[in-house]
């Protein structure tokens, strides 16, 4: 193998060794070990810029989607470069802090925000809630009202499209849970006084994730600027309007749009308009910034199926196990060796536990290394513990340097905490 057929140009070979930027993965590996993720500070600041460039005809405040990765190093490079955050969690708001955000350049979406977060959001000066129901709004209020807070709001319409994605990330459609219904939006709009400490000038869509093609946006930013033109004519004065997030990104063999394609697309609908536009990229970003490598242990060949066994698991990369998520897999160490047809599986007590399914990869040595590439996004963010693992360790790689962002978790992180009560003792 001489070159990779994944289109990212930060992880590349040189000669017959995967490298990160300027840095050999393994390197990296021989001294933090697997399983491990592998962050490529320029693949990340590069998409990031790729946004900021596309539409800067219309200067949108651009709020990285923290969900997809929440690690400390990878939101400072962020902020280093002026972006704000999508947040969705009390946590998220306090890694915001951590890597000075500009909290003015920071909204708050979930469908069930507590009281206590919301408290947190409205004392952190937050520039507006992305609200998902009327009873979340009511408590906002009440919320702020104690507080004596004024607090901005955009109401987050559900435009009921069906995206051609994964039902699970599927997100524009009343059969989910987010979102207000138009009718209902209305009401609320053309009724706002009765929410004294609420300013609700903004609306917010989001329609999915992984979405490659534009015209599901299109369809849903048409509807949504046609109930927004609804509104002022009935003297509503809408500030902002939140495009979300849900770029696509190249897994296997997707032709996902650029930004400026994006951009080509949905800037003719909006220019002319009053609004400050307000976009949630998340996996776009970080999704192709990322890999994570494993040790390869043996290979198990049952006379009907052949399984490539490694070290890590479903808890620490989820997505093929939830989403039949497809991740290319490739050696460290490029070589003449022939490929087997097998099933890459980790030790996690699940069937479910399975990376790629009948798959086409390298037969290396025993204690050798692959990587799945694209994990930038949903990788770490979303591993568990689960069969008391500890969770990997997390580097990034800036040009021909490279430091551990997140030590592995070892034992005495997975207890701590835990107690045993006298009574069953």
């Amino acid at each position: 193998m001489s070159m990779l057929s994944h289109p990212i140009h930060d992880f590349h070979y040189k000669q017959t060794d995967l490298y990160c930027e300027g840095v050999r993965i393994s390197s990296i590996v021989k001294k933090v070990g697997t399983p491990l993720y592998i962050y490529s500070h320029n693949t990340l600041v590069e998409h990031y810029l790729k946004i900021v460039e596309a539409f800067k005809a219309v200067d949108p405040i651009i709020c990285f989607a923290m969900k997809a990765n929440s690690n400390l190093a990878v939101l400072k490079a962020l902020v280093n470069n002026g972006a704000g955050f999508d947040i969705v969690s009390g946590g998220e708001l306090q890694k915001a802090r951590m890597v000075k955000a500009d909290m003015s350049r920071v909204v708050y979406a979930s469908v069930g925000k507590t009281d206590q977060e919301i408290m947190d959001a409205i004392k952190a000066g937050i520039l507006l809630f992305n609200v998902e129901s009327q009873p979340e709004l009511k408590n906002i209020d009440r919320i702020a009202g104690k507080m004596k807070k004024n607090v901005q709001v955009a109401l987050r319409i559900n435009p009921d499209i069906d995206s051609p994605t994964h039902d699970k990330i599927n997100t524009g459609s009343l059969k989910k849970k987010f979102g207000i219904d138009l009718a209902t939006a209305r009401s609320i709009f053309l009724n706002q006084k009765s929410y004294k400490r609420l300013h609700i000038n903004g609306i917010h869509i989001h329609i999915g994730s992984q979405i490659t093609k534009g015209e599901p946006f299109v369809t849903a930013i048409k509807k949504t600027l046609s109930f927004i033109d609804a509104l002022e004519a009935s003297g509503v004065k809408v500030e902002y309007f939140d495009i979300g997030g849900g770029l696509g990104i190249f897994y296997k063999d997707e032709n996902p749009q650029t930004a400026h394609e994006y951009a080509s697309k949905v800037l003719p609908l909006i220019k002319g308009r009053k609004f400050r536009l307000i976009m949630e990229p998340g996996r776009f970003i970080v999704g192709n910034a990322g890999v994570f490598v494993t040790k390869k242990l043996y290979t198990k060949d049952n006379g009907v199926k052949k399984f490539m066994i490694v070290d890590a698991g479903m808890n620490d990369l989820v997505r093929p196990s939830m989403y039949d998520a497809y991740h290319e897999i490739i050696p460290l160490k490029a070589s003449a060796a022939k490929k087997i047809t097998c099933d890459v599986v980790g030790p996690i007590c699940e069937s479910g536990d399975v990376f790629a399914h009948d798959r086409d990869v390298a037969d290396i040595q025993d204690g050798e290394y692959l990587a799945l590439l694209s994990t930038g996004a949903y990788g770490y963010a979303m591993s568990s513990n689960y069969n008391v693992r500890g969770r990997s360790a997390e580097v990034m790689v800036k040009g021909n340097k490279w430091a551990v962002v997140q030590d592995r978790e070892v034992f005495k992180d997975l207890i701590r905490g835990s107690h045993i009560p006298e009574f069953v003792t």
